[in-house]
């Protein structure tokens, strides 16, 4: 499974399909452009061009997800250099169809009152807790 941003300057593919999609409703995530998030492994990014065109936000106290974007073009490429083991990675940078379908909202409490949701994915104020 192949991604990109939109000026084609980053290009990477997937070795395994995403393990989830959720969606974000928080302003940092709504600002920053990257509400669909596909979560992935980071052994299974393997980059064709353009690492070196990422540059990463590092948000301020108390914030603490970095979030990368394009240098080039600005599209906005979620958590795609953490080193974590899994991360979100923005999912409209993917080519493809992910396999995966939306399994739940966090921070609807931050969703702008214009946004319905419609689809009945588990729904949380803030992050998602274990039930």
């Amino acid at each position: 499974m192949q991604g990109s941003c939109c000026c084609g300057a980053v290009k990477f593919e997937l070795t395994s399909p995403p393990s989830m999609m959720g969606t974000c409703h928080c302003s940092r995530c709504r600002k920053v452009g990257a509400g669909a998030l596909v979560f992935v492994k980071k052994d299974d990014i393997k980059w064709i061009s353009g690492r070196d065109d990422i540059q990463t936000y590092v948000p301020s106290p108390p914030y603490k997800y970095a979030r990368c974007f394009c240098k080039v073009c600005g599209t906005s490429l979620g958590e795609i250099l953490s080193d974590e083991e899994s991360f979100p990675i923005n999912a409209h940078v993917l080519d493809e169809d992910p396999g995966v379908r939306n399994h739940f909202h966090e921070f609807v409490a931050e969703k702008p009152a214009w946004y319905d949701i419609c689809d009945d994915a588990k729904q949380f104020e803030g992050h998602p807790v274990q039930s």
